[in-house]
């Protein structure tokens, strides 16, 4: 008996310590288990850290860099450098906000070969602020930009340099950037031989051009871009630029559909400049290949100019009238213009438009967004105009002083009979009286 009983507490004693083995290993897995699991806080934390740098103002994540070095080194990750403004201006002259210069510095020591969507504002006319962001984009030597836009917020700013340093400056992202899709160049001296720079090293990747006003451009040079850019997408120019061979080279079968083609027809002095007159066939290749194309042309002339306009069909989408226009002109806008999605007229004098807007909405079946500033139509007139139109006109502005009340509608009736037309509440817009 006594025998058995050791035995019996010999086999509780290995069962007790096979449990207590299988309990630690248990605990031990479990540990590992957990440390999978865990999170490296660290590397979590940073994540967080940048995530809200993203969503802060430049001079507050500046600000918040200078907690600990951790932050200090989330504000310098590539992510939160990828996307920058460089604002300029002369804080001696201005109040306005400038990106300091010390940050600058820093940018292009650390950061450069990081940025990839650039913009230059200069927010005032100085030639001192548009050499500031040339001296900048010359060191960006390491970059590989997608997207660059120079913007002059009040002009003349980068036509005020000589043109040799702002093509020496442009040129260096030209060559060292063999991948920029968008480019913003309004109101600078870029000529035909950058623009053969931005061809040979950008011409797979280029989607988007806007290129307004830069008068050292010829045809010849951004016929340049449309022949061997045929990724491109928009297209921004004046129409001294518009050639009947640009429009067939973005019709061949190598370029791609394009989506945006904005025209702006400009003349600073009237009877100065001569227009020249674009081919219907050019216009009909152009939208036969592209056929869901927006063209956009925005007209400042003078009235004497509209003369080679408006003579036969052309597929304008958006049509906006900075200047006073006439009768005539607007009634050939009626018969020419049947893809007219929106209208707006600055001004025409005191002659009502009543036949001319009829004959716009009988003619422009796609007529959704129309604005009259000083202009004059009947209320009757108005009132069939929106008739016809319908609710398709998700756009109306017009001011109260536009409308002439007449024997059918007063000023109190008309917004009842437009805002049954329209299917919505509609009001005509108010002088402001201050």
């Amino acid at each position: 008996m006594k025998r058995g009983r050791k035995t019996n507490e010999g086999n509780s004693s290995s069962s007790e310590e096979t449990t207590e083995k299988e309990s630690k290993r248990h605990k031990a897995a479990e540990k590992k288990t957990i440390a999978v699991q865990s999170p490296d806080w660290a590397n979590l934390l940073q994540d967080i850290i940048l995530q809200v740098f993203q969503y802060l103002p430049l001079l507050d994540r500046a600000h918040a860099s200078q907690v600990c070095r951790s932050w200090n080194q989330v504000f310098h990750m590539p992510d939160l450098w990828r996307c920058f403004e460089f604002e300029l201006n002369q804080p001696a002259t201005s109040n306005l906000r400038t990106t300091h210069p010390e940050l600058i510095k820093q940018i292009i020591k650390r950061h450069s070969n990081h940025l990839q969507y650039v913009s230059f504002k200069v927010v005032d006319s100085s030639k001192e602020s548009a050499e500031a962001a040339c001296d900048i984009l010359s060191q960006l030597v390491n970059c590989s930009l997608k997207t660059l836009g120079l913007i002059s917020t009040a002009r003349p700013s980068f036509m005020d340099l000589p043109k040799s340093h702002f093509i020496s400056a442009l040129t260096v992202v030209f060559v060292n950037s063999k991948s920029l899709s968008s480019l913003k160049i309004d109101d600078t001296p870029v000529d035909d031989p950058s623009l053969k720079v931005l061809v040979a090293n950008n011409s797979d990747t280029l989607k988007l051009l806007k290129m307004s006003s830069c008068p050292h451009v010829s045809p010849a040079g951004i016929l340049c871009v449309a022949d061997q850019c045929h990724g491109l997408r928009e297209l921004a120019l004046n129409y001294h630029l518009l050639s009947d061979e640009l429009l067939l080279a973005l019709s061949s079968e190598k370029h791609v559909r394009l989506e945006h083609l904005r025209i702006d027809v400009v003349s600073e002095n009237p009877g100065q400049t001569q227009f020249h007159t674009i081919q219907k066939s050019s216009w009909d290749a152009f939208i036969k290949h592209s056929p869901k194309v927006n063209l956009v042309m925005y007209f400042f002339l003078y009235e004497e100019e509209f003369d080679p306009f408006f003579r036969y069909e052309i597929p304008v989408t958006h049509l906006y009238f900075g200047r006073s226009v006439s009768k005539d002109v607007l009634g050939r806008v009626g018969m020419t213009c049947p893809r007219l999605v929106e209208l707006v007229v600055c001004a025409n004098g005191l002659r009502p438009l009543d036949e001319e807007l009829i004959c716009i909405a009988e003619r422009c079946k796609y007529l959704s967004a129309v604005g009259l500033g000083e202009c004059e139509v009947s209320c009757s007139a108005f009132v069939e105009f929106v008739k016809m139109c319908g609710g398709r006109l998700s756009q109306l502005s017009i001011m109260e002083e536009v409308l002439i009340p007449d024997q059918k509608y007063s000023l109190e009736q008309i917004h009842w009979e437009v805002s049954k037309h329209l299917g919505r509440v509609w009001f005509p817009d108010m002088m402001p009286t201050w």
